[in-house]
């Protein structure tokens, strides 16, 4: 997905789409002093991982923005480890960084790397994953609209009769997993006849849901739906029901990837997703480093929005960048 109209049509589409929650906070974590309004800065960005096409594209966001914003921005993979990421923030420290960006591989277990950079007076902004603290602003979406989104199109898909729905999970005691089952289990109530059956953590990885979804069809041959906590396992899944023949199994993720959106548009079988684009997500979380980095109050939740993405404006979709076209 090539990001068309770079930040101009970014930073419309920010305007229009953007929500933040009502609750500022004063940026406390850090004692670096802020630097001059539009003064060049070094951003450091520390990413969970890059298995994932969602992951890819949240890095190239980024690298848009500081790029179009004449900054630096050192860029680090964690490759899934937090040993090797609580190790790639002291090197972004030890690199002269005025601000940090994490995308945690694990809340709880990146505790060394939030403070160390508290140490060395570097604030920080999480993007996707929260932490529970240690952050000045969070950049995400709600993740429990996300999947209450794509659980309501379940159950209008499924109809009176409902069915057996197996549920592909994302990451093990991670937040964002916790929030789009959670939302999806709100909506899929009210069909009592609906029954999900929760599944492996696939870690959002399409490779890890193949093998999940081989499993999970052997032992439930009666099942009427997949939902996946991102499209990239749901797309993994989707495979392995082609593979077997099984094209009455209807399949839902979230995310907004291009080619769950263009698998939506073209066929019947994949019915839905909820829009969580990640260029445009990088994007506003540097966005959020710069104002942090100037000593500027942020909100401590940056919401960039969800909407649901289905055969009605998939169509319409295809082939542009959705930051810069939001269902």
């Amino acid at each position: 997905m090539k990001f068309t109209g770079r930040l101009g049509a970014a930073a419309l589409a920010l305007a229009a789409f953007a929500a933040v929650s009502a609750c500022s906070v004063t940026t406390d974590e850090g004692t670096a002093e802020p630097v001059a309004a539009g003064q060049k800065i070094k951003i450091g960005f520390s990413q969970v991982t890059q298995q994932s096409p969602f992951y890819v594209e949240l890095g190239n966001g980024a690298k848009e923005a500081v790029a179009a914003a004449g900054d630096e921005l050192l860029f680090v993979d964690a490759n899934g480890d937090v040993t090797k990421q609580n190790n790639d923030v002291q090197d972004l420290i030890s690199r002269g960084i005025n601000v940090l960006i994490i995308n945690p591989v694990d809340p709880k277990g990146v505790a060394p790397a939030l403070a160390a950079a508290q140490a060395a007076g570097i604030k920080v902004i999480t993007v996707d994953r929260p932490v529970d603290s240690g952050s000045v602003a969070h950049v995400g979406r709600d993740n429990v609209k996300m999947g209450e989104l794509v659980g309501e199109q379940m159950v209008t898909a499924l109809g009176e009769a409902g069915g057996k729905v197996l549920e592909i999970q994302g990451d093990a005691g991670g937040a964002v997993a916790r929030d789009r089952s959670e939302g999806f289990h709100k909506a899929a109530a009210a069909n009592p006849n609906i029954k999900i059956v929760e599944g492996p953590y696939a870690n959002y990885i399409r490779a890890e849901a193949v093998t999940a979804m081989q499993d999970l069809l052997q032992a439930n041959q009666d099942v009427k739906a997949v939902y996946a906590h991102n499209d990239d396992m749901a797309l993994g899944a989707l495979q392995v029901l082609s593979e077997s023949n099984r094209t009455d199994v209807k399949v839902f993720g979230v995310d907004g990837l291009m080619e769950a959106v263009k698998a939506i548009a073209t066929g019947d079988q994949y019915v839905a997703t909820s829009f969580n684009d990640p260029i445009g997500l990088g994007a506003k979380t540097v966005e959020t480093a710069r104002k942090v980095a100037e000593g500027q109050t942020v909100e401590s939740f940056v919401d960039a929005g969800t909407a649901l993405i289905s055969k009605e404006n998939a169509p319409s979709l295809v082939g542009t960048t959705l930051f810069a076209k939001q269902p």
